[in-house]
């Protein structure tokens, strides 16, 4: 599995949950890890935005030829996991849970919390959102 995290600033204890959780999957080849540009802090909430960008494996099978032909099998490529299929594993995970957003070509979670830091009479909100693709696809806007 290659790890890239070169563009984030570490940021997200969620974000490090998937992160450690997405290295044990078999079906993944690549991983990257970035700040999303809409993330922003001020007095009363910080709001952390990162993305996932997620390379499936690719499993060779063969696809018969013509059935009364004597061709040879072609080969066919195709991924081993789906975005469907990543978030049933993550949903399955501990510490993780359903995604709150799914569908062909993005997993977005969204998980907030209230931080009061040791002595300080006022905390703050502390909201995280994370959406993972699959990399060499469109971005979206």
């Amino acid at each position: 599995m290659e790890v890239d995290t070169t563009a984030w600033s570490g940021e997200g204890t969620f974000t490090l949950a998937l992160i450690d959780r997405l290295k044990t999957v078999d079906e993944l080849t690549a991983l990257k890890v970035e700040d999303a540009p809409t993330t922003r802090s001020d007095a009363d909430y910080n709001f952390i935005s990162n993305e996932i960008f997620v390379t499936f494996r690719t499993v060779e099978r063969p696809e018969p030829g013509r059935r009364f032909a004597f061709l040879p099998p072609k080969r066919v490529s195709e991924k081993a996991l789906t975005m469907e299929r990543l978030a049933k594993i993550l949903d399955e995970s501990e510490g993780i849970g359903a995604a709150d957003y799914l569908d062909d070509g993005m997993i977005q979670y969204l998980k907030a919390e209230r931080i009061i830091p040791p002595y300080q009479t006022r905390g703050y909100k502390l909201v995280e959102l994370v959406r993972i693709y699959e990399a060499g696809t469109a971005r979206r806007s």
